[in-house]
């Protein structure tokens, strides 16, 4: 048995071209779909405050609606 190569293992006997931006793909993906949902509620969080300053800015013009 041989001893341990990183320049071996980083060849991927070959295929390193398509093994490294299969995992560069699959990390990109993992990392979108971790950070996504925090973006996603900051934006709607923004959207639900807009709203609840509009509609406060509403009722003190017409406080008689509801």
């Amino acid at each position: 048995m041989s001893p341990f190569s990183w320049d071996h293992f980083l060849a991927m006997g070959g295929y390193a071209a398509y093994v490294w931006p299969a995992y560069a793909v699959f990390f990109i993906v993992l990392v979108a779909d971790y950070v996504s949902p925090a973006l996603r509620r900051r934006r709607n969080l923004r959207e639900l405050r807009g709203r609840i300053a509009r509609q406060a800015v509403r009722q003190q013009r017409n406080p008689t609606s509801p």
